[in-house]
């Protein structure tokens, strides 16, 4: 009982300070990143995916600062205030990262939270948001647990989740694909909503799946059981659910055992450099992609690329475009509350924005805080293009046709009440 109430009075100091420093403080964000784990691929895709999206959406040209980054933040003012980026590497441990955040928000005065790549990291960094009473970017964690079982209303995400993924690609499945799919997925958050998420998703458009999903662990160097299991079960199809640089390690071994050459291999495309390692008989595949930065026609992707190359001398990838998005999202609601980022000015800002970004049209659903963004289907055209531009663009697929299921907890389900007046603004947002 006495930690407790040590708790709550700590949580009220903490926001009572805050609201005498938002007058003239720094604005500090949290940017929770793994740059030493599984997911550092995405980890960098993340950190300069954010701050180039700060500096677009507040209106800062890293060319004007020699494309030195951090000169460049420093310009930087939103509500009126200075920001400051202040970034810890959690290497996608769970328990690390709660540490991290608390550290973060206790410490360094982080008003905002951002991140992280891993679903199961960010499930745990939530709570630690709402104790703390601050609004959480997840960014690009893909489980629909973190705005559905797991939400909670300080929670936003800017990024897809996985429903999204199988309903961008669930009209090709089932014309193109046979109907009998086995799942190969991680052992951990991410791979077991998002097998639930494909089950769910792909089962309601006519696929049928052949036993339960097959689990194996993320570090795993030897799949050799697991995709024996694939084989064995009568699927004219496997959906590999993996993230990460294991994924190479994933893909090499299909093709060595074979298992293309007996039954369709359906997976997301990855990050360019991941998909540059593939082995060559994924050339002509077809499947969905978040964002290749070759997709998007518009005035906010080439800035997105052209500072990419100018600052990072590299091309966008997959989660760059979400990380420059949240960046976007998260400016548009502090100019829009005058620099006042507790969670009770924050939600009403952030709840049915719409916005452009990267990929077109974002917009975030009142009810669980999910975003709506388009996706895209491509064709695996090489692997060896000097400019990474792997694929042939077959479709992209608006925000508005590729809408996840509203999950959450039974006593949240009163929330879906804005979402219809959300859905026509979006339909009838350019």
């Amino acid at each position: 009982m006495r930690k407790t109430v040590l708790l709550m009075v700590l949580s009220l100091f903490l926001v009572i300070g805050r609201a005498v420093a938002q007058d003239s403080e720094p604005l500090v964000i949290g940017l929770m990143v793994d740059q030493s784990g599984a997911l550092t691929i995405y980890g960098y895709e993340e950190e300069y995916g954010f701050k180039l999206g700060l500096l677009y959406a507040a209106g800062v040209n890293p060319s004007d600062y020699g494309n030195d980054i951090d000169k460049a933040l420093e310009a930087v003012k939103i509500g009126e205030r200075p920001v400051k980026v202040v970034m810890r590497d959690n290497g996608s441990n769970a328990e690390k990262a709660a540490s991290q955040a608390r550290e973060l928000v206790e410490q360094e005065g982080a008003e905002i939270l951002v991140g992280s790549p891993s679903s199961g990291v960010m499930t745990g960094v939530q709570q630690v948001a709402k104790d703390s009473d601050v609004i959480l970017f997840v960014d690009p964690a893909a489980s629909p647990a973190i705005t559905g079982a797991n939400f909670n209303v300080n929670t936003f995400r800017i990024c897809r989740n996985t429903f999204q993924d199988f309903l961008a690609f669930a009209p090709y499945a089932t014309k193109e694909i046979g109907k009998n799919f086995v799942i190969l997925a991680i052992d951990n958050d991410f791979g077991k909503s998002s097998a639930g998420a494909a089950q769910a998703i792909l089962g309601g458009a006519g696929i049928e799946f052949n036993g339960d999903p097959i689990y194996a662990p993320l570090d795993t160097t030897d799949f050799t059981p697991y995709l024996q299991q694939v084989l064995n079960s009568g699927a004219n199809a496997v959906l590999p659910i993996w993230a990460g640089d294991s994924s190479v390690t994933l893909f090499q071994q299909i093709a060595e055992l074979g298992v293309g050459k007996k039954m369709a291999v359906v997976s997301a495309f990855n990050s360019n450099d991941i998909v540059a390692k593939s082995d060559p008989s994924n050339i002509g595949n077809v499947s969905w992609i978040v964002y290749h930065y070759s997709f998007p026609k518009n005035e906010i992707n080439d800035w997105l690329v052209k500072g990419y190359q100018d600052v990072y001398k590299d091309w966008p990838d997959l989660f760059s475009e979400c990380s420059f998005a949240t960046a976007q999202a998260l400016v548009k609601a502090v100019e829009a509350t005058n620099g006042d980022t507790l969670p009770k000015s924050m939600i009403p800002a952030l709840e049915g924005m719409i916005f452009n970004g990267p990929k077109g049209i974002y917009g975030i659903r009142p009810s669980d805080h999910q975003a709506l963004v388009p996706m895209y289907i491509a064709k695996l055209n090489n692997l060896d293009d000097k400019d990474q531009k792997f694929y042939e663009l077959l479709a992209e697929v608006p925000a508005t046709e590729i809408v996840p299921p509203v999950v959450l907890p039974d006593d949240m389900k009163a929330r879906t009440e804005a979402d219809a007046k959300f859905m026509d603004d979006l339909k009838a947002a350019k």
